[in-house]
């Protein structure tokens, strides 16, 4: 299907849905302040900047844009979906400043906060935002605070009720639950999978900074049946395809890197229980053992890539929860993600702004 019948096919579930589809989504267990700094230049001219300063003992480099703005798998894509109407329960510890925040953050758009614990440290991350081979990257510094320490210890039984109950039940951010993430997926989903009636939806981010427990994770949750939903970039099918096959590591010489990201997108869904979803910065895919679904993401101008993953997570879950074919669910994922990645102001999309996005988009292709 062309991305013109998609739009037209998606359009149309969207402009029935008055008013929106109520779900519920439980997200963890991330939250972090991040500050985001914008630089114009390439990564040779900033190493060369920082180089400069350092080398006279020190100083400033001013003229460099930066935000402080929400961060985390969770919370961002706890906004995103809220957004669009769902029903979001983050579960997660912080601090008191760091529910203060996540109130000015989230109590905009009705996120229940409630599951929300303040015994902990708030998580920081400085972003650095710099072109790299013609593209906007961005190279993130972590202090995980209490994010490290999370583990099933920290689920109340008020917890597992919502839990029990929700629709939908999302686990991010592995390599930052340094101490527990294994076993913290490996203890939800098992328990959605007994006592609850909602979906796994799992994206662990960046796993080499956790490198040495992959294997582990591969082995114990992604090979376990436990997820019904796994979403992965690029980095992250190559990773986990190297653990399922070991040939995979002589494809990167041979294959230009969207081909490479479809090979181990396919590997996966070999080898795995579990639904790939796969995002890039140019097409999103949706593959199950004997069929796969490919879809170009959208042209915009790309004002910021922090969050633009959790974006697409968020738009996935809903065209999921609205039963969308396929195709239709990976452009609503697509058409959320650059809504967001080209607002001037870094606004997640509404349900009646999505629509507006994608109509112009429709009129655009059509010329």
């Amino acid at each position: 299907m062309s991305l013109t019948q998609s739009l037209e096919e998606l359009l149309h579930f969207l402009e029935k849905l008055k008013p929106a589809k109520k779900f519920s989504v439980v997200v963890m267990p991330d939250f972090f302040l991040d500050r985001l700094v914008t630089y114009e230049g390439d990564v040779k001219h900033f190493s060369r900047a920082v180089a400069e300063v350092a080398g006279r003992k020190g100083g400033s480099i001013h003229g460099i844009k930066q935000l402080e703005l929400r961060g985390g798998n969770a919370a961002n894509t706890a906004a995103a979906l809220a957004a669009l109407g769902a029903q979001v329960y983050p579960i997660l510890d912080t601090s008191p400043l760091g529910l203060h925040l996540l109130k000015f953050y989230l109590g905009p758009f009705g996120v229940d906060l409630s599951h929300v614990k303040t015994s902990g440290r708030m998580s920081l991350t400085t972003a650095i935002e710099l072109n790299h081979e013609g593209e906007r990257v961005n190279v993130m510094m972590s202090d995980l605070g209490s994010l490290s320490e999370f583990g099933l210890d920290n689920i109340t039984p008020k917890d597992f009720q919502v839990l029990r109950e929700a629709n939908y039940v999302c686990i991010f951010h592995w390599a930052g639950t340094r101490r527990w993430g294994t076993k913290l997926a490996e203890g939800i989903f098992s328990y959605v999978r007994k006592e609850g009636k909602g979906k796994t939806y799992y994206d662990t981010a960046d796993p080499s900074p956790k490198k040495e427990g992959v294997s582990e994770l591969v082995e114990k949750i992604l090979s376990g049946k436990l997820v019904d939903i796994f979403s992965v970039n690029e980095s992250e099918a190559f990773c986990y395809a190297c653990q399922l096959d070991k040939k995979v590591g002589s494809l990167r010489k041979t294959m230009k890197l969207d081909e490479l990201a479809k090979e181990c997108a396919r590997i996966l869904a070999k080898n795995l229980s579990a639904r790939i979803d796969l995002h890039t910065t140019t097409f999103a895919g949706s593959l199950i053992r004997d069929s796969e679904v490919m879809v170009p993401a959208f042209k915009v101008s790309v004002l910021r890539a922090t969050g633009a993953g959790d974006a697409w997570n968020a738009g996935n879950i809903f065209g999921d929860a609205l039963g969308l074919p396929t195709s239709c669910r990976l452009t609503l994922a697509n058409a959320v993600a650059a809504c967001y990645i080209s607002s001037p102001v870094g606004e997640h999309p509404t349900l009646p702004k999505l629509v507006d996005f994608c109509s112009k988009q429709l009129q655009k292709i059509k010329g």
